[in-house]
């Protein structure tokens, strides 16, 4: 893979523009997955069907023509992209390229906001109804992922100004996720996903939210998070294939090996080694990340979104490249190359002048939709580290 040319005063620029463009609206937006926030499809006989929302919800996600505003769907302020923006806004401002003070306290104020009404618990869904290929998720319902990321970004944030309220919401979050998400059985150990009391196995889930234990067990000294977490964990290691991969889950309908979910599973086998300070998962690390950097990216720094599949060039999987490669550039220097590399791809096709980066590239056609949680918060995220780690 060649070197990218890529200056730092090129990726502040951007960088700058990026923030400034979210910023601008709010950090609100449409997502990938909103079409059922909708509030002209309930007029049709048929909405309620699981047919209806699936179909509609995967033809807008592909179509390159926003037709949103048509469908009366709104914009929407996401718990999970506002944790993203938490986590960048800390790191620009470590950086010292903007001063997001101001923009800290709002992120902190609104998670605290769009918490899932009705729950003892802090605990986060997304801003929008989702149809998955058997349940409906209702738009807020609390869920595995979307909570770890807040709470994860909440500790960021409690370690680097020392606000206790976001150590008491992580903490609230972490025992929704121990009490009512945590399961073993029959040998086996994972977290409900998306929906309490759900016994399937989702890696990268599993891993995300044995991460987050971990993490509070060392703040908080509770063995049983750490031991729990652990035996999620191994689980899932157990089940790396052979060659370093993962599949999304482990049901027949979740065989696929796909580049973010890969990457969150490296990112959080990471973070339990280094919170319960183990090297127990080195092996599965190892075969992982060179996997990852094998099968997942094209000679000109491209991401692929399926180990055996190229397209579509997705920017959420550019920002995950990014981020996962850069988390791991100390093992080996070409994984810094390949993050530029991935970057200085976007930049040149992926970028709008406007200050912000298109969804997806297919074979034929660019999709210039901006999602804001699915691809402006994550380049966000993945432009800070970059622009933190190089000083």
């Amino acid at each position: 893979m060649g070197k990218s040319d890529l200056t730092p005063d090129k990726i502040k620029e951007i960088t700058i523009k990026l923030w400034q463009y979210c910023k601008k609206n709010d950090f609100a937006g449409y997502d990938p997955y909103d079409v059922l926030n909708s509030g002209l499809i309930k007029i049709f006989p048929w909405s309620s069907t699981r047919f209806f929302r699936l179909a509609l919800t995967q033809t807008l996600k592909r179509l390159p023509l926003n037709l949103r505003p048509l469908l009366l769907v709104p914009k929407t302020q996401n718990p999970k992209a506002l944790a993203i923006f938490l986590k960048a806004a800390l790191r620009l401002e470590k950086s010292g390229i903007i001063d997001p003070s101001g923009e800290i306290s709002f992120f902190i104020k609104r998670i605290s906001e769009l918490r899932s009404p009705g729950h003892p618990y802090y605990c986060w869904g997304y801003s929008f109804p989702w149809q998955t290929r058997t349940l409906l998720i209702p738009r807020g319902a609390p869920n595995l992922v979307c909570t770890v990321f807040v709470a994860d970004s909440l500790l960021d944030a409690y370690e680097a100004t020392e606000n206790k309220q976001c150590l008491e919401m992580a903490l609230s979050a972490g025992a929704y996720i121990f009490n009512e998400l945590y399961w073993s059985e029959n040998g086996q150990a994972g977290f409900s996903y998306p929906q309490p009391g759900l016994r399937i196995h989702i890696y990268n889930a599993d891993l995300l939210g044995a991460a987050l234990l971990v993490r509070l067990s060392r703040i908080t000294g509770n063995n049983n998070y750490r031991e729990s977490a652990l035996r999620v964990a191994r689980y899932a290691v157990a089940r790396q294939n052979e060659d370093g991969s993962w599949f999304y889950g482990e049901t027949p309908q979740s065989r696929w090996i796909d580049n973010f979910h890969t990457g969150y599973n490296l990112m959080a086998l990471k973070d339990i080694s280094r919170y319960a300070d183990i090297n127990e998962f080195e092996p599965a690390l190892t075969r992982g990340l060179e996997y990852y950097k094998n099968h997942f990216f094209r000679p000109d720094g491209a991401p692929k979104y399926f180990h055996n599949k190229l397209y579509p060039i997705d920017t959420h999987c550019l920002a995950q490249s990014i981020i996962t490669m850069e988390a791991f550039k100390d093992r080996e220097n070409t994984y810094n190359e390949v993050a530029l590399s991935a970057l200085d791809w976007a930049i040149k096709n992926m970028w709008n002048k406007k200050g912000y980066f298109y969804y997806q590239a297919n074979r034929f056609y660019k999709n210039r939709i901006s999602y804001m949680r699915w691809s402006q918060a994550w380049m966000l995220l993945a432009l800070s580290i970059l622009i933190l780690e190089s000083k």
